[in-house]
């Protein structure tokens, strides 16, 4: 409980700042000094801080621990009822409804302002007074502008929150970096630890927004015996364990681990906390970030709970745009620098991330609105190099070649009513037999190995015609250009991948439908030359213009171009063939989706930032394809190299028409035609479409 005595610590010194802000807050709510079009949006916001403070003293009296399941849900709603979908358009968190009441620059602003303030909620459970309170000040300082008779200017605001950024990074993102690294802060493992995990009013323990997923994957794991909720554990740990192995990399010298995981798989993540602690591992399970200094865009790393709008969340991706400047990012990268080099002994025991996915949730496919905030293209290359500056500051201290991953996915209630038959069915997926899948994939591998390159056509309407260059062998004997991946750190099994020769690979890539982070695109058209992206498409948004913008933030993540980083074949049949069997092909997660047909990811390789540690197959032969032409640049520019982006992008059985590998002499190797396996010696792959 080191963390209850650190934070009572801090609350302490900022108790009266707090209570001041309060009564303020309080005036602020019942007094009509703003002008009359500006009153509602401080009444409002006010109102809402107040409520979050009346939930704050709920869980510091400990009257919230005793509050009946209905009490706290009524009061879950209550937090989140101004953004869920049929609220959110009369919303101040809306930028398109701020705008229209409030002007375009009061308003994107002011939204971005009552968005940063709902970031508060989970400080609220945490009892982060201290955070509170900079919110609450935040607040009030840009009320006292609205008192005057004269409106104050723009300029004069974007100040206030520009020096409330700079000013508390030290703060937000200084802790931000020690959670990450110190088991200490342990809100999370406390709760899970510890909690009576067959009464669900443990979920709203943790300030995250609940609904009926959440619930029902909590219901589901309760009506599991102990021996498959374990067999789920140890799936999710040794896959972790073996990544180390697999890498020559040495786990006993770490001893802390990152649990990112959704709410409602406590029951298994409790097994695997004591898994991992016997490999000598502590958890440090630390929440998706809600602050505008910390977040990144509108991606979740961490623990979270429902995602109670996504259009919110994507309306607020670029919120940093309003302040961002050189020296701004200077400022957080000196914070990085300074946290990382005071905490460089712990940063070093840091083993990586092990990640429980989920999927199932509706399909989403944003509203572009022009109200909300975006970068200039001055800002985006700002935002492009403290994405590249802060990666290699990371890498200097927690070393890419020392540390790994796990990542595993599971299915949410949302995904239909025969949940329960499709969580059982890719618990089946993930535990598959591994050695089945080394041998088939090992004859693929045999015969991609003699290729000068790989061409992948569509059929139908997929309009897929593609040529992927490959590594040359210098000594076949002991070489290989594919990784034989038999579900070790990326569950479930299935797959062959490698790092293209850049150049010489061109076509276009094309899938009619496919979910990529969180996001849904239709007709995603990509077109490669020297294996670099040179234009690109989809069918999401009537005007073209909105449909490439799409494309450009979300998976070219504001890069000119990429380059086509990872060409894979998945092998999983049997994960294809349960999608197709319940219907849910567009609801599977990229995680499973890349197994179930080639998939081509642009960014980084597979290998980036370890490129010169030595992987092995399990025949013994060596992976030299880890690098291309873009990646080796990281020897004398590591800002040229790295993209901190790796998008994987499958293409389905039934929308190819042909994969083949063409030797040097020009002989034509068919691995799969019509969507079967057709090479010699896997066919035991295509007994799944038999059943």
């Amino acid at each position: 409980m080191v963390w209850k005595e650190w934070q009572a610590e801090r609350n302490l010194q900022c108790q009266e700042r707090h209570e001041l802000s309060i009564e303020r807050m309080k005036q602020i709510a019942a007094e009509e000094t703003a002008g009359v079009q500006i009153r509602p949006y401080f009444q409002a916001v006010s109102a809402f801080l107040l409520e979050l403070e009346a939930v704050r003293r709920k869980i510091e009296s400990g009257q919230w621990e005793e509050a009946s399941i209905e009490t706290m849900q009524n009061f879950n709603q209550a937090l989140y009822a101004d953004i869920l979908e049929g609220r959110y358009e009369t919303s101040y968190a809306d930028p398109a409804y701020a705008v229209r009441l409030l002007g375009e620059e009061y308003g994107q602003l002011l939204s971005m302002l009552y968005t940063e303030m709902r970031g508060g909620i989970p400080y609220v459970f945490e009892n982060r007074m201290d955070y509170l309170t900079i919110l609450n000040e935040l607040f009030i300082e840009v009320y006292n502008c609205f008192e005057t008779e004269e409106l104050p200017e723009y300029k004069t605001l974007k100040e206030i929150i520009y020096w409330y950024a700079s000013d508390y990074c030290d703060v937000f993102l200084a802790d931000r970096i020690e959670e990450q690294i110190w088991p200490d802060y342990s809100f999370a493992a406390d709760i899970i630890m510890n909690a009576d995990l067959d009464d669900e009013r443990y979920l709203y323990r943790f300030g995250e927004y609940i609904t009926e997923n959440e619930l029902g994957t909590a219901r589901h794991l309760q009506s599991l015996s102990v021996d498959i909720l374990q067999k789920m554990a140890d799936v999710y740990t040794e896959g972790y364990r073996v990544g180390f192995i697999n890498t020559g990399k040495d786990l006993s010298k770490k001893s802390v681990v990152n649990i990112r995981y959704s709410l409602g798989f406590e029951k298994v993540v409790r097994l695997a906390i004591r898994n991992f602690e016997k490999m000598g591992l502590k958890p440090v399970i630390y929440r998706a970030s809600s602050s505008v200094i910390t977040k990144k865009e509108q991606f979740k790393v961490g623990y979270y709970g429902a995602i109670a709008n996504k259009q919110y969340e994507y309306d607020h991706r670029s919120d940093q745009a309003l302040f961002m400047d050189k020296r701004y990012i200077e400022r957080k990268l000196d914070v990085i620098r300074n946290v990382y080099e005071k905490n460089k002994e712990q940063a070093a025991q840091f083993a990586g991330p092990a990640v429980m996915e989920i999927f199932g949730e509706k399909p989403f496919s944003p509203e572009a609105k022009p109200e909300a905030v975006g970068y200039s293209e001055s800002q985006r290359s700002l935002s492009l190099l403290y994405d590249s500056k802060s990666g290699q500051l990371t890498n200097q201290y927690i070393k890419g070649e020392e540390r790994s991953f796990t990542i595993i996915a599971y299915p949410v209630p949302e995904i239909g009513d025969e949940y329960a038959a499709i969580f059982d069915e890719v618990i089946r997926i993930n535990t598959l037999d591994a050695s089945l899948y080394e041998k088939v994939q090992q004859t693929l591998i045999d015969a991609l190995d003699q290729g000068e390159y790989v061409h992948i056509l569509g059929k139908g309407g997929n309009e897929t015609d593609l040529k992927v260059r490959l590594f040359h062998l210098n000594d076949p004997e002991k070489e290989t250009i594919f990784e034989n991946c038999v579900a070790d750190v990326n569950i479930p099994a299935g797959e062959v991948f490698t790092s293209p020769v850049l150049e010489g690979t061109e076509g276009t890539l094309h899938v009619s439908r496919v979910y990529l982070n969180e996001l849904q695109y239709r007709n995603l058209k990509i077109v490669f030359k020297d294996g670099m992206i040179e234009d690109y498409t989809c069918t999401n948004f009537e005007k073209e213009e909105d449909n490439k913008k799409y494309i450009y933030e979300n998976v070219l993540h504001n890069h000119k171009t990429l380059p086509l980083g990872e060409f894979a074949v998945g092998t999983n049949t049997t994960a294809y063939v349960a999608a197709k069997k319940f219907g849910i092909e567009d609801k599977m997660p990229i995680l499973i989706a890349e197994k179930m047909g080639p998939h081509f990811a642009v960014g980084d390789t597979c290998y980036s930032w370890s490129e010169d540690v030595k992987v092995y197959n399990p025949n013994g032969k060596e992976i030299v394809a880890k690098d291309n032409s873009v990646s080796v640049l990281r020897r004398e520019d590591p800002v040229k190299a790295y993209f901190q982006c790796h998008t994987d992008i499958t293409i389905p059985y039934e929308e190819l028409e042909e994969i083949s590998v063409v030797t040097k002499e020009g002989k034509n190797i068919i691995l799969l035609k019509d969507g079967r396996f057709v090479l010699e010696g896997t066919e035991d792959l295509n007994k799944p479409f038999n059943v």
